[in-house]
């Protein structure tokens, strides 16, 4: 049976995009989706370019509003805004589990240009390790 995974953060630019991302490149028999409660323009393209580094295109994503999918039924929620920074959404529709992974939002990185793609590349590679795991134990062959 298909697993229905719903990733949530504040802009759907970066964090929730990745995630998205990682879960369908794992197993495409997964509906997964991402939104943000203030969704941004466009998904950032920094998190477009560190992903099509490890061969992941999300460069034809869009941010969604959380708004879009009040009404319908999850086997999963997951957040994954920095607790310590952000007020991290709560979804009020029909969900089976909600789950949090907590990232820092590379957006916010300074300096260089190569420093802050090692940003984006530390927080995309935590996020795969966390989203594996969380394949591994909850989704796979269950």
């Amino acid at each position: 049976m298909n697993k229905k995974i719903l990733i949530l953060c504040t802009g759907n630019s970066c964090r929730s995009q990745m995630a998205e991302g990682f879960l369908r490149s794992f197993d495409n028999s997964l509906e997964v989706y991402s939104a943000g409660t203030l969704p941004a323009k466009e998904v950032n393209p920094n998190s477009i370019l560190v992903m099509k580094e490890i061969g992941i295109d999300i460069s034809s994503h869009k941010p969604n509003d959380v708004l879009d999918y009040i009404n319908d039924s999850f086997d999963y929620v997951i957040t994954v805004c920095d607790n310590a920074k952000e007020a991290c959404p709560v979804f009020t529709g029909k969900v089976k589990h909600n789950l949090h992974l907590g990232f820092p939002d590379p957006a916010d990185a300074k300096g260089s240009k190569e420093k802050i793609l090692n940003e984006y590349r530390e927080v995309r590679d935590d996020i795969k390790s966390s989203f594996n795991y969380f394949y591994d134990t909850k989704l796979k062959n269950k």
